[in-house]
């Protein structure tokens, strides 16, 4: 593979000695819990079968695991090269390219996800009798109830890339942790079963920009604990909406969910 052009981009993993196997125990540890994901939503999708608002709910994950785990997973790995180049162009920091390239990851997989609330007539349900979003509104979604939460975190990240070096797949299995806890803690442990699901879920959003910091930036290897500490520390930021997203506040209360619960 060729580098790209006047990079500042961190150097890839494919490019170090001896890292074909590391590439390939990635590849492996990822389409193993892709397979994890696609056997527990089959079970689940005929579990759930005689129950038409919890079969859509189903549908509408398969729709996510489709759409946003497998279509733009693979395109982001596919066209790595491609991404890279139009990157290096961007004549900002690289922690600014990593935090926007997050958000707008972030606001990707959140078009997917409530296209998915708003498709459930043709999952047999009425919209708001199944969902996986907190509103059939792609705004509201955005600036009240997800990626808004999402950026002081990414930003927590982009902390942690200028002090310590982690890899791009280690970026993304941690952000996942990060991600599985949060929905844990807004839904409930029971969701356990989705822990593959969650990682291939919020993992993508910082893969590619976890590329983008200077290679030349005064950063060290991370030693162990810092792993830990990664998982712990993003949501550490979120006070940072504060100021970033005022109208959290300023509007007043907001409605946590914008259905009834799914029956």
């Amino acid at each position: 593979m060729h580098s790209p052009p006047a990079n500042h981009l961190e150097k890839r993993p494919d490019s170090a000695p001896g890292l074909a196997r590391r590439a390939g125990f990635q590849r492996f540890f990822v389409l193993g819990l892709l397979l994890i994901v696609c056997v527990v939503s089959g079970l689940l999708l005929l579990a759930t079968w005689r129950n038409p608002a919890r079969r859509a709910v189903i549908a509408m994950a398969w729709g996510l695991i489709l759409f946003w785990i497998i279509g733009c997973g693979f395109t982001l790995w596919r066209w790595k090269e491609l991404w890279f180049r139009l990157a290096a162009r961007v004549p900002l920091p690289w922690f600014l390219k990593f935090v926007l390239g997050c958000v707008l990851l972030a606001m990707l997989e959140e078009a997917v996800t409530t296209s998915m609330t708003n498709c459930a007539p043709l999952f047999g349900v009425k919209i708001g009798q199944a969902y996986i979003t907190a509103s059939t509104n792609y705004l509201d979604v955005i600036l009240y109830h997800s990626v808004v939460v999402f950026v002081p975190m990414f930003i927590g990240w982009a902390v942690l890339l200028k002090y310590w070096r982690f890899s791009p797949f280690e970026v993304f299995l941690l952000w996942g942790i990060t991600g599985t806890f949060l929905e844990f803690a807004y839904s409930g442990c029971h969701g356990l079963p989705n822990f593959p699901f969650w990682i291939l879920v919020y993992g993508p959003m910082v893969w590619l920009p976890a590329y983008f910091p200077d290679p030349e930036r005064p950063a060290r290897t991370p030693k162990w604990w810092c792993y830990p500490a990664a998982i712990i520390l993003p949501p550490l930021f979120l006070p940072l909406d504060v100021a970033l997203a005022p109208w959290l506040w300023l509007a007043g209360k907001h409605p946590n969910i914008h259905f009834p619960p799914i029956s």
